[in-house]
């Protein structure tokens, strides 16, 4: 929010609000059923995205809603090997796999399967797991405890 007068966007128009996780649900709810408030904007979860919507049509608000998925990353056969490789390790591993454009899963044309898939492992197995704040690194830390028990539930 700090960042949209400089770009020519008035004070008040963009705000960024925050909450403990304790109070999460009540603020949303204010924001939601307000009618000062004309646009809701949220990333998260389905069961939340679609909380947020029912609570906003009381004042029939727009609402944005980027939500959970299982977004796909295709490789057809025609693709440049290399360069899918390279934008999954990207797309994958993203502030260590933590936003909400993270491919979820890919679906490979079988002609290009063996390749993409040596070449992912071989990418993979280059990535520095480490401090956030060391240089070489390029894969820090999970957010918390339920991020780090999410992952060890997909490898197992």
């Amino acid at each position: 929010a700090l960042l949209g007068p400089p770009a020519g966007i008035p004070s008040g128009v963009f705000n960024v609000v925050t909450a403990s996780r304790e109070r999460a649900a009540e603020v949303g709810e204010v924001l939601s059923t307000s009618p000062l408030i004309r646009k809701l904007s949220f990333t998260g979860s389905t069961a939340v995205g679609k909380l947020l919507m029912a609570q906003s049509a009381s004042t029939v608000k727009r609402v944005s809603l980027e939500l959970g998925g299982c977004a796909p990353l295709i490789v057809f056969a025609d693709a440049d090997v290399d360069i899918a490789v390279r934008e999954s390790v990207a797309g994958k591993f993203r502030n260590s796999g933590q936003t909400c454009v993270c491919p979820n899963r890919f679906l490979v044309h079988e002609s290009v399967h063996d390749e993409f898939i040596d070449k992912l492992v071989a990418a993979v197995k280059e990535l520095k797991v480490g401090h956030g704040l060391c240089e070489e690194t390029t894969c820090g830390p999970l957010i918390n405890k339920d991020g780090l028990n999410k992952v060890q539930a997909h490898v197992e």
